[in-house]
């Protein structure tokens, strides 16, 4: 800006004028909040004083206070009631031995679901997309491991999965514990359509092949 005369300079020196009184607020009003903070911690401390009695203040230690990063919140409440609800939903006392179909290999199949879905299901016509192996794991955590996979298959649109629950020749008496729970549990499971034991070279009596209903319809 070019100053031809002293009235060119007013205009000038009123914008800094302006200028100067608000950064003098400002700085007022920092140091009137900073006086405040301290005011109230203050305050704080001498009520903290008067709630606890006599304190003495520990000697400074010298050594340097670093902020460690804190760890990731884990809902551990909601997960727990998760586990809770999954084996509230399986039941180890549901009888399945009545709805399993008698045939060369026990096999389920859901109320509409026709003798020629299990056939094709125990040929291979579907491919087997994701498999789960709950072979050593306790009741508990295979009952709990069995509904998460199948959950997550059926959102995923998954329509073929296997199951390996082991043949029992590790458990007391060789009995297939598990084997027998993880029919029941799957028979309880509205995702599931049917379920036959896998070809040898699926995993034989130590595995069942699984068909899933699609996510938007319910037929297979």
């Amino acid at each position: 800006m070019k100053v031809r005369s002293l009235a060119d300079l007013r205009p000038i020196q009123q914008a800094m004028a302006e200028r100067a009184a608000q950064a003098a607020a400002a700085r007022a009003a920092a140091e009137a909040a900073r006086r405040e903070a301290e005011e109230r911690a203050e305050r704080e401390r001498r009520l903290f004083e008067r709630a606890v009695g006599p304190v003495q203040r520990l000697a400074p230690h010298g050594r340097a206070e670093l902020q460690r990063p804190r760890p990731r919140p884990v809902p551990q409440q909601r997960q727990a009631d998760e586990r809770a609800v999954m084996r509230a939903a399986l039941s180890d006392e549901f009888d399945v031995e009545t709805l399993l179909h008698t045939d060369e290999h026990l096999s389920f199949r859901r109320a509409g679901i026709g003798p020629d879905v299990v056939r094709r299901l125990r040929r291979g016509d579907w491919s087997i997309q994701a498999e789960i192996d709950l072979h050593g794991l306790r009741t508990d955590a295979a009952r709990e491991h069995l509904a998460a996979f199948l959950r997550d298959a059926h959102r995923q649109g998954l329509r073929c999965v296997r199951v390996v629950h082991g043949k029992g020749l590790g458990s007391p008496g060789k009995t297939p514990v598990l084997k027998g729970r993880v029919h029941s549990w799957l028979v309880q499971k509205s995702e599931v359509l049917a379920f036959v034991q896998a070809r040898p070279a699926d995993g034989g009596a130590g595995a069942l092949v699984v068909l899933l209903r699609t996510a938007s319809h319910g037929r297979a």
